[in-house]
């Protein structure tokens, strides 16, 4: 086959979706930028080798036509800062921006590098990131939470449990800052269930907050999002157990390690998600113009063993609902 003729070959089968557009660009290099405020745990990687996986389906091999450059620590909001600066530097051609104070990090360092997000915690609009969800306008596209909408459900799931839950403490993170908060406050009262705050912006702050939720005699407990709190899932859920209170969390992990449920997004499913946004944002689409999404998968998980050890009796419909239950 001529020169001539193999071009129009390969051009066919790229318009036809056969050989990733990525891989028509004739070997030209991507750069990455991964900002996590975050520990390097083994569900990290777990999520992120979904990434990796996701973006090599889409023709960006890390090795190959990708590079990624990685910044995954905790720190203080400076120290991220100064984290997201040194990408910007390295002129990097997109960051992938995890958490509220990665992705807060990487728009105050640059309003023109592409950023897609993960980000659990916040509203977009709210945070100046984008002027709608269907055209951000900015430089920032990718995955925001609805709270409010999914804070709402958590104290439904609680109220199923608890029929006579009138009182429900919640967790959170003030560090984060009172979105959160506010928006399961509206949603809780709407179904005439009370809110107790509970703030812990450390794990240090954990025994107080339970002392506080028990003197205020509350009959169930909700873990709002956030790094400091998933990371000490282990000992809420068994500070939850001793104090009698049964508790939900957004992510999987929390039912696993003795939480009452998990009621969440499948974080593997929102990674493969934005690997979709990552891969437009490196054929050259503007952050700007790509509809900012929400998680498409959710998942309900039941820990039985924690229910006995609570004394509750968990109904019927519960557990029909539940994808996964723990005995």
């Amino acid at each position: 086959m001529d020169r001539r003729r193999a071009i129009t070959a390969f051009s066919y089968l790229v318009a036809l979706g056969v050989i990733p557009p990525a891989v028509a660009q004739h070997g030209k290099v991507r750069r990455i930028g991964v900002l996590r405020p975050g520990p390097d745990d083994a569900v990290w990687r777990q999520n992120f080798a979904r990434f990796r996986q996701a973006m090599n389906e889409l023709g960006f091999e890390e090795g190959n036509n990708l590079t990624i450059d990685y910044r995954v620590q905790p720190g203080k909001a400076e120290e991220i800062l100064a984290i997201a600066n040194e990408l910007v530097r390295a002129k990097v051609d997109a960051i992938l921006a995890i958490a509220p104070a990665g992705v807060s990090a990487a728009a105050k360092a640059t309003t023109s590098i592409p950023i897609v997000a993960i980000d659990m915690e916040s509203d977009p609009i709210a945070r100046g990131y984008a002027v709608s969800l269907a055209r951000p306008g900015r430089n920032v596209t990718g995955l925001f939470l609805d709270v409010p909408d999914m804070g709402g459900k958590s104290i439904q799931l609680l109220k199923e449990a608890v029929p006579k839950l009138t009182r429900a403490a919640v967790l959170w993170d003030p560090a984060i800052g009172p979105y959160l908060f506010k928006g399961v406050e509206v949603a809780a009262s709407s179904l005439r269930v009370r809110v107790i705050g509970l703030e812990a912006e450390t794990p240090e702050h954990l025994a107080a907050a339970f002392q506080s939720a028990a003197k205020q005699r509350a009959q169930a407990l909700l873990v709002l999002t956030s790094p400091v709190l998933y990371s000490a899932r282990r000992e809420i859920a068994a500070l939850a157990i001793d104090h009698s209170l049964p508790a939900v969390m957004s992510f999987p992990g929390f039912a696993d390690d003795g939480g009452l449920m998990a009621y969440g997004p499948n974080l593997l499913s929102m990674f493969k998600q934005n690997a979709a946004f990552m891969a437009k944002v490196l054929q050259g689409a503007r952050p700007g113009e790509i509809h900012i999404e929400r998680p498409t998968l959710f998942e309900f998980i039941l820990n039985l063993k924690t229910a006995r050890a609570l004394g509750l009796t968990i109904p019927q419909s519960l557990l029909l609902r539940a994808d996964r239950v723990i005995e």
